[in-house]
């Protein structure tokens, strides 16, 4: 499980980060919202921790982007603001959960495992985009209502750039996520490229609107091409 942690008292990050990671999660720490902003649009994460007092772009603004975005990574605050405004505020913008410091680690862990069960029972079974459809528990593609047939890569790439639809998809996230491969290396970009250019064939060549566009010395993106 990946933990963002955006937080910019470096000694409660790194108590955060010892602590999540002696637990066996693995942690991402963000000193600022705009730092935290780009890695949760750029990274797969499970979870996130949101302080709200942060300099520059606030937690609060941070908050509401992401969840305007779509994104429905369960966010849960961490903030010396108590009052009852303040936590209403939190959760009608969209975080998931709230906990005031100072708080005691062993129930910060307790609402880290209730939300990431919650989101377990609430992964949604089939994804789509525009005339894509894909069945989490079948496993079976189909575009314009017909069926597509994937190799088991290719599935587990179309899925991760639905789950990141609109957004860019690195080599760099899809060694780590999809490859499960943290070192990245020229032989297996070369790998990726392959894989997805026979994706492209089979979900993109039959059909005249394209969805997977490359980024040119970026990654890839599925979505509509802009006009």
């Amino acid at each position: 499980m990946r933990i963002l942690v955006v937080e910019d008292e470096s000694k409660v990050a790194k108590a955060l980060s010892d602590g999540l990671g002696a637990e066996r999660y693995e942690v991402r720490v963000a000193s600022t919202g705009e730092e935290g902003f780009f890695l949760v649009n750029h990274e797969s994460f499970d979870l996130v921790l949101l302080d709200l007092m942060l300099p520059g772009r606030g937690g609060l603004e941070v908050l509401a982007t992401l969840r305007k975005r779509g994104l429905q990574t369960p966010v849960l605050v961490l903030t010396a603001k108590d009052t009852v405004e303040d936590r209403v505020q939190g959760l009608d913008l969209g975080a998931d959960d709230y906990l005031v410091k100072p708080f005691a680690f062993p129930e910060l862990l307790a609402r880290i495992r209730a939300l990431l069960r919650r989101g377990r029972l609430d992964q949604v079974l089939r994804l789509h985009h525009d005339d894509l459809e894909v069945d989490l528990v079948t496993r079976k593609v189909t575009r314009a209502a017909q069926p597509l047939e994937l190799t088991a890569k290719e599935f587990e790439i179309l899925e991760y750039l639905l789950r990141h639809a609109g957004r860019v998809v690195s080599r760099e996230m899809l060694a780590r996520d999809v490859w499960q491969v943290t070192a990245r290396a020229t032989p297996l970009d070369n790998v990726i490229d392959v894989t997805i250019a026979r994706l492209r064939r089979k979900v993109d060549d039959p059909f005249s609107n394209k969805l997977i566009h490359t980024v040119r010395g970026v990654g890839f993106v599925l979505g509509q091409e802009s006009r």
